[in-house]
């Protein structure tokens, strides 16, 4: 995304919506979280962060990937973005990946009072239906929803949960690997504010340059989130470094060809982990 993990960087991070599940909903996060302690063995994923446009690929059964990163974007109205928040996803099963985002969020509009605070929180659930065979690429969806905990008044947040419906599809050849696919946001928002639900579509191509080195290229486009937006067609390029098995860092800057972004930036250090085979 990301999430991973962009495009004009969301500071009301993807999120799915857990109201309703109370005590039980608090609790099955709890566990999950602190399961993150689990005995250790390598888990190496080079999909998705630090890009904009996600994989159909799940953390492997049993793992876990954790992120501490900080995501900023930079318009004609300021700057906004994560200083910095956590990310876990975790192999719950088979071909399904659960994900968390719990962001620090800032906004420091031109000529207008900063604010920093928590922003909205980011759930999800990633699954598999296609594997990847000898001319078939593997697919997958990432449903993502936006829990409003950010303060939409002091704008660190959207005031409203939405809900994001992508499919993603991969190929490998070699070293080389490509993915992206399109995915619809249901945008509601404040009254007055004449949000749109909209589009994102973006595919990436990405090379192993090394044993422990990759680096990539993606270019996405996004339809008006809003009355009065324009279009935009934007670019990312990144590189991921394999420090050791377990540990990574992924950076990645970007900006708009078509549209309001003049910058977008990524930086992230990754622990991978899991029980041994």
């Amino acid at each position: 995304m990301a999430t991973g993990s962009g495009n004009t960087l969301r500071i009301d991070l993807d999120a799915a919506d857990v109201r309703g599940h109370g005590r039980r909903a608090a609790c099955g996060w709890a566990v999950f979280v602190v399961g993150a302690i689990a005995a250790l063995s390598p888990r190496v994923a080079h999909a998705g962060p630090p890009f904009v446009t996600d994989d159909p690929e799940p953390v492997e059964y049993r793992h876990w990937e954790w992120y501490l990163a900080s995501q900023h974007a930079h318009d004609r109205d300021g700057w906004t973005g994560t200083a910095p928040h956590v990310e876990v996803n975790y192999g719950a099963v088979p071909d399904l990946q659960l994900h968390l985002v719990a962001p620090l969020a800032y906004a420091a509009p031109s000529g207008g009072t900063s604010t920093y605070g928590y922003g909205d929180t980011e759930l999800g659930a990633k699954f598999r239906f296609l594997h990847e065979g000898a001319w078939m690429p593997q697919v997958g969806a990432f449903p993502l929803v936006e829990v409003p905990t950010g303060s939409h008044a002091r704008g660190l947040g959207n005031g409203k949960a939405q809900v994001y419906l992508p499919v993603w599809l991969q190929k490998s050849f070699g070293p080389w690997t490509t993915y992206g696919g399109a995915g619809y946001w249901i945008n509601p928002g404040e009254p007055g504010e004449h949000h749109r639900n909209w589009w994102y579509l973006g595919w990436l191509v990405q090379r192993q340059l090394t044993g422990f080195l990759a680096a990539g290229v993606e270019l996405f486009h996004s339809t008006p989130k809003s009355d009065g937006d324009p279009h935009e067609t934007g670019f990312n390029a990144g590189v991921m470094l394999d420090l050791t098995s377990h540990h990574h860092v992924l950076l990645s800057a970007g900006r708009a060809i078509h549209g309001p972004t003049m910058f977008s930036g990524y930086a992230a250090y990754q622990l991978t982990f899991g029980p041994a085979p």
